[in-house]
């Protein structure tokens, strides 16, 4: 699928195009396939503690912001470690599980370089702390990002809002006119109640479409036309606040 900038003002009488101000991408299970490393890391962990974890948890624990997971974790296994020696084990497990390099989920690396190449403002906002954030950026590449933001730097993460405002905010930019590219529905109600328009790309926990959500099995067929159109036009956006 290609694309091309649309341009800037409109004939009289059109609508005008839709103005995309920047994109938010969430990194684990939406960027790059580390969803079940995470999984693996839990598991390993809590089975030299002496339990096995349920496959019914993952769906429970998958996006969500690491205290939360490793909280609940702890909870229903009754295992003898506290809070933040497991943090630490996990975030130290994972780790040496990417070793040197992470995967890339299909269509990832092409939208990132078509996003770069047309100068849209993009961040990567994920729960994983910024230890983790940093060696999947050596996979991801700095360089396709403006700013990135990670659980561990806000006071509240996902599926609070704070992160995807933070991130619309140092873009210099509106978060209806930001869309969000998520992977979990942690992820997705932390988008939706910052107010951006959401394109879900669910990875082990199924998302339904939903207004304002657009729900697709992968980034394959995603481009930067794709993303402007799920931006309101600025014409319907006016019209639709006259009362």
């Amino acid at each position: 699928m290609t694309s091309s900038i649309p341009a800037v003002d409109a004939r009289p009488g059109e609508e005008r195009a839709p103005v995309l101000e920047g994109v938010l991408l969430d990194m684990d299970g939406t960027l790059v396939d580390t969803e079940g490393l995470w999984w693996t890391a839990e598991a390993s962990i809590f089975a030299e503690l002496g339990h096995v974890l349920d496959e019914a948890h993952r769906a429970v624990v998958v996006g969500g912001p690491m205290t939360r997971s490793a909280s609940y974790l702890i909870e229903v296994t009754g295992a003898d470690i506290g809070l933040d020696e497991l943090i630490t084990r996990l975030n130290t497990r994972f780790t040496e599980l990417i070793g040197g390099s992470v995967p890339l989920l299909p269509g990832a690396r092409r939208l990132l370089t078509e996003l770069a190449a047309h100068g849209v403002p993009t961040a990567l906002v994920s729960a994983s702390h910024r230890r983790i954030i940093d060696q999947v950026l050596l996979s991801l590449g700095a360089e396709h990002f403006r700013l990135t933001v990670a659980g561990d730097e806000v006071e509240r993460t996902k599926p609070h809002p704070d992160p995807y405002l933070l991130a619309a905010a140092g873009l210099g930019a509106d978060p209806a006119r930001c869309v969000v590219v998520e992977d979990t529905v942690t992820g997705v109600s932390a988008a939706e109640a910052a107010g951006c328009p959401v394109l879900a790309v669910p990875s082990v926990v199924p998302i339904e479409p939903a207004p304002g959500r657009t729900v697709v099995p992968s980034l394959e067929g995603v481009d930067l036309a794709f993303l402007r159109a799920l931006v309101k036009p600025i014409d319907q956006e006016k019209t639709a606040a006259i009362p």
